[in-house]
């Protein structure tokens, strides 16, 4: 069964609009998890406009299922991994004033940087994912970087998939089989929800994690934080 690891930048979204603790990022943590979610996400940026630095040593002490930071690996998101040693690092190349992640990585324009910071990874015996679009040229330069996995930016999926266009799949479908023949594990995420979550994860094989935020901390507006959690855990079996 694909695991559901859930972002949080959302939460820490609402608690710095007002300042203070409200809400409490470490307590929603725990609640999530507790809720059945098997991770915790979090996408640190260098404005700390959600995610503060600070957040993700505190999250360090409560995660207790699989903590995954993602980011772009400047010197200070490298430096901050190496410090909390999570379970797994995901490298996105977002650019710093990005409002939400938007590309996947060239792994072929960018072999040499990327292959050195997933070497710099492994020596700290953290597993490390690549986020990138569903190209399998892109998908062979990652496995040759030496990364554990890939997460497959789901974007242009869920877009489609929206207009009732499900051949959108396709590529995914493609990329994770080539990605599954070079012993690549295969995560996703990125405007994954309730309406087509489940049937990309039966038509896309092998994806071992999904990482989802925006769209479930919007829906527990209406459903419940508790609630939503089970719902998505539901689509994942």
């Amino acid at each position: 069964m694909t695991k559901l690891s859930v972002n949080i930048n959302k939460i820490a979204t609402l608690r710095n609009a007002r300042g203070g603790n409200v809400p409490d990022l470490l307590q929603a943590a725990i609640d999530i998890q507790n809720f059945g979610a098997q991770g915790i996400t979090i996408h640190p940026r260098p404005d700390e406009r959600h995610i503060r630095y600070k957040d993700a040593h505190e999250l360090k002490q409560v995660v207790h299922t699989e903590f995954n930071i993602e980011g772009n690996p400047i010197p200070e998101f490298v430096d901050l991994v190496l410090k909390i040693k999570p379970e797994q690092v995901t490298l996105v190349p977002d650019a710093v004033d990005a409002i939400t992640s938007n590309a996947g990585w060239d792994t072929l324009r960018n072999f040499d940087f990327l292959k050195e910071i997933v070497s710099e990874f492994h020596r700290n015996e953290i597993r490390t994912s690549i986020f990138m679009d569903p190209v399998v040229s892109l998908i062979e330069g990652a496995a040759k970087t030496g990364t554990d996995r890939i997460e497959l930016y789901t974007e242009s999926y869920a877009v489609n998939y929206e207009k009732g266009n499900t051949e959108a799949v396709r590529p995914y479908v493609l990329g994770a089989q080539a990605a599954l023949e070079l012993g690549l594990g295969i995560n996703a995420g990125h405007d994954l929800n309730l309406k087509n979550l489940n049937f990309f994860v039966k038509e896309v094989p092998g994806i071992l994690e999904v990482s989802i935020g925006h769209a479930l901390i919007s829906e527990a507006l209406y459903f419940g934080l508790q609630n939503v959690v089970g719902m998505y855990r539901q689509k994942l079996i």
